[in-house]
């Protein structure tokens, strides 16, 4: 990745998590953490990796929340960054915690 391509995607990152946890009203979204972006080279397109607590329910709700309300985050976030073009969102469920608590837990069973 670029270091430009890095910059916006951090700063991205930034700002949609402000707009989630100030500016989203939607209870359904609940505690969510954005934990990575991808921005693709002509910066059409921010692939918005998010992890939310809870059962798998509560993420899919979660998951479906962000994607309805996609929109407004959009809008909210084109009027906070300084580019000509805000990229489409496309958010994406990452269940890496979860894979790597699983290893973890893998490791420690294979040490006893």
């Amino acid at each position: 990745m670029a270091v430009r391509q890095h910059r916006v995607a951090s700063i991205i990152k930034k700002d949609i998590s402000e707009i989630i946890q100030f500016d989203l009203k939607d209870p359904n979204v609940g505690f969510c953490t954005i934990t990575d972006v991808e921005v693709t080279n002509d910066y059409s397109y921010a692939k918005i990796y998010v992890s939310f607590i809870g059962k798998y329910e509560r993420k899919q709700a979660g998951l479906k929340a962000l994607n309805h309300a996609k929109g407004y985050i959009r809008s909210q976030l084109g009027s906070k960054l300084s580019m000509r073009k805000v990229p489409e969102l496309i958010f994406v469920l990452d269940d890496s915690i979860e894979k790597g608590q699983l290893i973890d837990s893998i490791i420690s069973q294979t040490k006893q």
